[in-house]
């Protein structure tokens, strides 16, 4: 039997690569706040590039090295988008309140994908909620898998 297939190799020669983080389809839009998060988070990955390079930790180095791939194609592609004053239409960036037929009230805004976290209110513009609510107004109806909801406010 060849060489090749028993011999094992050193944590030395291990050569740590990962898979870059899948990148959406869609418009990189991002608010204002959400250019300012990215920018954020590439100064942070840089540091801890640097610091996993100094303690020669390989796979860091690689989480690190993705990580800052991924951000850095979210940084050339973002398209910062203003929330427009006018708030007569649901729009990105707008933070719009839903009441359901039961009388519960949500609160959402509209955001880019890398923004979005639904536990804060924050839904993606790509998200069937978000599609649903976009260029709507005030005492409009949505519904969304099964659900309907009104529009009572837009800010």
């Amino acid at each position: 039997m060849s060489s090749a297939f028993t011999k094992e190799q050193d944590d030395d020669e291990l050569r740590q690569e990962l898979p870059d983080r899948p990148i959406s389809p869609h418009r990189n839009l991002v608010t204002p706040e959400g250019l300012a998060m990215i920018e954020a988070e590439l100064a942070r990955l840089h540091d801890e590039l640097e610091a996993a390079q100094a303690r020669d930790d390989k796979g860091a180095v690689a989480l690190a090295a993705r990580d800052l791939r991924y951000w850095s194609a979210r940084r050339a592609t973002a398209e910062v988008v203003r929330p427009i004053a006018d708030h007569e239409l649901a729009r990105f960036g707008h933070r719009i309140v839903i009441e359901d037929e039961t009388g519960k009230r949500q609160s959402f805004r509209l955001v880019g994908e890398d923004e979005a976290d639904p536990a804060k209110g924050l839904i993606p513009y790509v998200a069937p909620l978000a599609k649903a609510l976009l260029g709507k107004s005030v005492g409009d109806g949505v519904e969304v898998i099964h659900h309907s909801a009104k529009i009572i406010e837009i800010g």
